[in-house]
């Protein structure tokens, strides 16, 4: 079994940070084109919160959609994916917009409210699911949004469905399913 496997196989593993740049590379805008993808969420002097932002793929494409009025806050688990995006957002013209925050496992430790909340490819990863929706719910102003994509490839339609219904149970409101590549995805609304 190869380290791709075992790594699939492990049950609420997080990501190691040396295995993003696999995810982080300018490849990766053939299938997810930031800016593209979350231009209907976000909008100039809105705010966002990028959960699970790794070394900031998404991150950096809400910041540049926020513009110089908006802010990110760009929460990880990983301090060394914090730092990774901390480089990357300063060479980018954008790390003014962007606070970086360290979470811990049982608790994102933000505050709000955001307008939007990503979490992208990550709520695999979460073992206390219904407390981390009813965190991001209590996050978000009324007539928040929150972007939930899971990858294909490691997420089965059941368990995703199983996700969004706690989801659910947390208050949230399904709104639409958008096409998003190598992806499921469900925007979810708190209204």
């Amino acid at each position: 079994m190869g380290l791709i496997e075992k790594l699939q196989r492990t049950n609420n593993m997080i990501c190691p940070w040396w295995m993003c740049y696999s995810f982080d590379n300018p490849l990766r805008r053939i299938f997810h084109k930031p800016e593209s993808l979350l231009d209907p969420y976000l909008k100039p002097g809105m705010s966002a919160v990028d959960i699970g932002c790794g070394m900031g793929y998404f991150t950096l494409g809400l910041a540049k959609l926020a513009g110089p009025e908006g802010r990110v806050i760009a929460v990880d688990l990983q301090q060394q994916m914090l730092d990774a995006l901390e480089r990357r957002a300063r060479g980018a013209g954008v790390a003014d917009r962007i606070a970086l925050h360290r979470c811990r496992k049982e608790s994102l430790g933000v505050e709000g409210p955001v307008d939007f909340a990503l979490a992208f490819w990550m709520t695999h990863e979460v073992p206390d699911k219904p407390r981390f929706f009813r965190e991001i719910f209590a996050l978000l102003k009324t007539g928040g949004r929150l972007l939930l994509v899971e990858p294909k490839f490691h997420v089965t339609l059941r368990s995703f469905e199983r996700t969004l219904a706690v989801c659910r149970e947390a208050g949230f409101r399904a709104l639409e399913e958008p096409a998003i590549a190598l992806s499921r995805a469900a925007l979810m609304g708190k209204e």
